[in-house]
């Protein structure tokens, strides 16, 4: 069995002009993260592994996250190849990833999550929102043999206020 949450970085600010990569969180995409990280908290598997967009907005998010649940933060992986908002590329290094591990916590971009989570999630969802949370379950003991699984839960922010 293969665990994969799924969580969009949250709420960014476009209001100072620099690199998109560069943009942080806003204040409420803070307050929002510490939200539905409190309430996924208790979904989390024993073990897992966290991998990071290495965009500063997704990388803030992984950090509350980490915190919240008392992962080392030196232990995140940030990978540049996660800085994408295509579904095909998410799904290529998802499927990249050791056997070793059963669960991954994946912090990124949307289309891509919003897309992958609809190709190989059994619930459609119209759009992740920014802090949006979608855990999935896979039936196969390989990430690259991953296909169809099962939403088991998605937290997000407005239902949570």
């Amino acid at each position: 069995m293969k665990n994969l949450i799924l969580v969009r970085h949250g709420k960014s600010s476009w209001e100072v002009p620099m690199h998109d990569k560069e943009r942080g969180l806003t204040c409420q995409g803070v307050k929002d993260v510490h939200l539905v990280c409190a309430q996924a908290k208790n979904l989390i598997p024993k073990t897992y592994l966290i991998w990071s967009s290495s965009a500063k907005r997704a990388q803030n998010t992984a950090l509350i996250f980490a915190q919240n649940m008392m992962y080392p933060i030196e232990s995140i992986v940030y990978k540049d190849d996660l800085y994408t908002f295509d579904e095909n590329k998410l799904e290529k290094v998802i499927k990249s990833c050791s056997n070793a591990f059963e669960s991954v916590i994946l912090f990124g971009h949307n289309g891509a999550i919003t897309d992958f989570v609809n190709k190989f999630g059994d619930v459609y969802i119209e759009n992740v929102p920014t802090s949006g949370f979608v855990y999935l379950k896979f039936e196969t003991e390989d990430w690259k043999k991953i296909k169809k699984g099962k939403v088991e839960k998605i937290i997000f922010p407005k239902n949570l206020r």
